[in-house]
């Protein structure tokens, strides 16, 4: 059975989806922590000195979320797992800017290992990994959106399930197929160490 925070957020969702403001601000503070927590992880696997802070970051995503009247929010799980998807573009695209800075900054080789389990201590360029996933997503859409919420947004493979509307053992059977097509990719691209 769902808890009172679950549904009053899954309430505030709905009513933000439809253009109602007032959901949209009393959301925030039901969901901020867990988005919070999220940027954190994220930002911990970025190179020493990233400009971005936690809190913008939240505060970006966050903002181009609730902006969303396409998106049939399913409930909290569903919104996390687009929060998750939404930060890691943000940091894809702030990654691709500030290497147009540098004028195309090389790229560095990246351990698949290290890149397609769940971890606190990710050490992968956010580039290398996000076009590597991209091209997933062309191939096998589902596929693409499974690793997206297995490994950036670190929901388990039953909250996966709830998301895509896909058993637990299927969404077993769909990881671990992406995640030997995309060792398959990094290691063509010479991004395996």
């Amino acid at each position: 059975m769902p808890s009172t925070d679950q549904t009053d957020t899954t309430a505030l969702l709905e009513a933000a989806s439809r253009g109602d403001e007032a959901a949209a601000s009393q959301l925030a503070p039901l969901v901020y922590d867990d988005l919070r927590e999220r940027a954190g992880v994220f930002l911990r696997r970025e190179r020493p000195g990233h400009t971005l802070q936690p809190t913008a970051l939240v505060n970006e995503a966050y903002l181009r979320m609730v902006d969303q009247t396409r998106i049939d929010w399913k409930g909290r799980t569903h919104f996390l797992a687009v929060a998750s998807e939404t930060m890691r573009r943000i940091l894809i695209d702030h990654a691709r800017h500030h290497r147009a800075v540098k004028r195309g900054g090389g790229r560095r080789r990246v351990p698949l290992e290290t890149c397609v389990a769940v971890t606190e201590d990710w050490n992968v360029e956010q580039t290398a990994l996000g076009e590597a996933l991209e091209e997933l997503q062309a191939v096998d859409p589902r596929a693409g959106r499974i690793v997206e919420l297995r490994f950036f947004g670190g929901l388990t493979q039953i909250e996966v399930g709830e998301v895509v509307g896909l058993s637990e053992r299927s969404v077993r059977k769909e990881w671990v197929w992406a995640r030997a097509w995309l060792r398959r990719k990094l290691g063509d691209e010479g991004m395996d160490g």
